[in-house]
């Protein structure tokens, strides 16, 4: 009998009522020929363990034990569940006896029992071929490898095997577009785990002869499936796939060992493409991966769902653009594919949906080799993804400017000058933007290290002096951390900064001082007028120039957006150019069909110095 070594050999198991009964002989691998699993799933930080295996009418049990229950316990309930399983049977049996024209055939008895059998089955639990003391606790008796035995049925335990938590296709796909499946892992990672696609047989004739004429309607065969010959995690489907559904065949695994299989079928069937894109001549540029010289670097507002889904944006904002290229599905397969495509080491995103964020964008990046972090501000937020194979994270800076402002004593020396000011100051304080910062370090180079700043702010025609305040407090927050906790490393500030090169914004952040005459502190009129001068001690200047517009809409189009950088430390190598006029107002304006945003995403290599 088996016992944990630190259990003296001198103590005896407890008897279930299934050992009294019969005694088991031990099972061993070869003489079961193939098991079923029975998934033990035990982690220190809970305080019971999970039990699951299939029974032989089909069902699939699933108990939760304690982890310091003796193991006879937990094997006596499992006897007594076996014989309600084998009741039920006997009952349905019955049932079916007393209808008109039942099948003769008999019913599942329950694993291991036979139809006339009343008394619990023999329940054991064998390690190494020796049965497990059931004084042994649940924690330490279900060891991986362990055969547990109920009546004739054996089943194979499987302790913490690589499993699925998460798994989901997209609703809606199109064709040319990658399908990023949403998967989370448990004991494994997708790199270990197996992936295979399949199109569905495009439907058969049901009566190709024209015989057969029954009025009752044809039934409904379960679909056949074809293999597409694509065995990775992702999948770009072909014109061939249009009006077909996809099946995903995917296996856990961690590298050593696999799980338990599972099956995906998408919803709806592959949907044609909109044709070319404005970010498909940009790829042609972007085709792989920079070399660890390099820094490809993404800023882009990508139209958060919760503002392109108003009336207002519909018919005001948007009135150009198609109903069904607004929708959330359709602009994420855009989305991934533009982002997937620029094979960027740092991406920097504004106006993200939270649900966005970790149902679409996650699971897209992740595949090509990103990880991501998110900061919310109230309906959307910010994101951060690097590459895994150049960066790690080393940790992280954000702030809410109204809560850095109010209670940071960084900010003490502008909060003065600002309650100098009350109705400024209130309206200062009632904008909710944020600010995300990022350390990451080089994985080739510990010595490297780079401090990515990401920011939105406030958006309104007239926040000008808003928008000096808020960005006076971002330089402030960056320098702590580039200069006071990490001294000395570049800064990247990308962002969507909602002011033109003209402004005090861009004039302030390129110049490094701001005078207190600058028209832009009355932005909002002369009752909001805060006069104040302003310095910052950054060289930054806008990596991809200034282009003549990053948003084009109905009503307006001019430059917002920026990657601005320290240029002491950094430098251009290219910037990727942006879409013609032509591509851009090829449906009016953004978003279109073609375009999944208002903004147009910037993107630059940078280098080292």
């Amino acid at each position: 009998m088996w016992r944990l070594p630190s259990v003296r050999a001198a103590l005896r198991g407890v008897r279930t009522v299934a050992e009294r009964r019969g005694r088991a002989e031990p099972v061993t691998e070869t003489a079961a020929g193939t098991m079923e699993r029975a998934v033990v799933r035990c982690v220190p930080s809970e305080p019971k363990l999970s039990l699951s295996f299939p029974l032989a009418d089909g069902s699939h049990k699933n108990m939760q034990r304690d982890q310091s229950e003796p193991l006879g316990r937990a094997l006596s309930r499992i006897a007594t569940n076996a014989l309600k399983g084998h009741a039920k049977a006997v009952a349905a049996k019955k049932s079916r006896k007393n209808r008109p024209n039942a099948s003769s055939g008999a019913a599942g008895a329950g694993p291991g029992l036979e139809p006339g059998t009343s008394c619990e089955p023999v329940v054991k639990l064998y390690y190494r071929e020796e049965a497990v003391a059931e004084d042994v606790l649940n924690v330490d008796a279900w060891q991986d490898g362990a055969v547990l035995q109920i009546g004739d049925v054996k089943y194979k335990v499987e302790r913490n095997p690589p499993a699925f938590t998460e798994l989901q296709l997209p609703r809606y796909i199109m064709a040319g577009f990658p399908v990023c499946p949403k998967l989370s892992l448990e004991f494994g990672d997708p790199a270990g785990s197996l992936f295979r696609w399949y199109r569905e047989a495009k439907p058969r004739a049901s009566d190709p002869e024209g015989e057969g004429t029954s009025s009752l309607p044809p039934a409904s065969p379960s679909p056949s499936w074809t293999e597409t010959g694509v065995n990775e995690r992702v999948y770009a489907p072909t014109n061939a796939d249009i009006g077909l559904r996809l099946k995903l065949h995917c296996t856990p695994g961690n590298g050593q060992r696999f799980g338990p299989s599972r099956e995906l079928e998408s919803v709806c069937p592959v949907e044609a493409g909109p044709g070319t894109c404005t970010f498909d001549h940009r790829h042609l540029y972007t085709k792989k991966v920079t070399d660890d010289s390099l820094i490809r670097t993404v800023s882009y507002n990508i139209l958060a769902d919760t503002y392109a889904q108003t009336e207002f944006s519909r018919t005001v904002l948007y009135p150009y653009c198609a109903p069904y290229a607004l929708e959330l599905d359709y602009r994420q397969n855009l989305i991934q594919k533009e982002l997937t495509g620029y094979n960027a080491d740092l991406i920097c995103l504004q106006e993200v949906d939270r649900a966005v964020f970790s149902d679409s964008l996650v699971p897209a990046l992740e595949a090509f080799g990103l990880e991501g972090v998110f900061r919310i501000k109230q309906h959307e937020g910010l994101a951060t993804f690097y590459r895994k194979s150049k960066f790690n994270l080393l940790s992280q800076h954000d702030i809410s400017f109204q809560e850095a402002l109010e209670s940071d004593p960084l900010h003490k020396e502008l909060l003065e000058k600002l309650a100098s000011y009350p109705l400024a100051q209130e309206r200062v304080f009632q904008r909710s933007s944020v600010l995300q910062v990022s350390v990451l370090q080089s994985t080739k180079d510990s010595s490297k290290k780079i401090c990515v700043a990401n920011t939105h702010l406030y958006w309104h025609p007239k926040g000008g002096y808003i928008r000096l305040i808020q960005m006076a407090v971002a330089l402030t927050h960056i320098r702590h951390v580039s200069c006071d906790l990490y001294p000395g490393i570049p800064v990247t500030f990308c962002g969507d900064f909602n002011s033109t090169p003209s402004t005090g914004m861009y004039h302030f952040v390129i110049s490094g001082s701001i005078p207190e005459e600058h028209e832009d502190w009355a932005s909002n009129g002369e009752e909001e007028r805060c006069n104040m001068a302003l310095t910052h001690l950054f060289k930054l200047k806008s990596a991809c120039g200034e282009p003549a517009y990053t948003n084009y809409v109905g009503g307006f189009h001019g430059c917002l957006d920026y990657i601005f950088i320290d240029f002491n430390a950094l430098e251009v190598e290219q910037v990727i150019p942006l879409p013609s006029h032509e591509e851009v107002t090829t449906h009016q304006a953004l978003p279109s069909v073609s375009h999944p945003s208002d903004h147009i995403a910037l993107v630059c290599d940078l280098k080292w110095k």
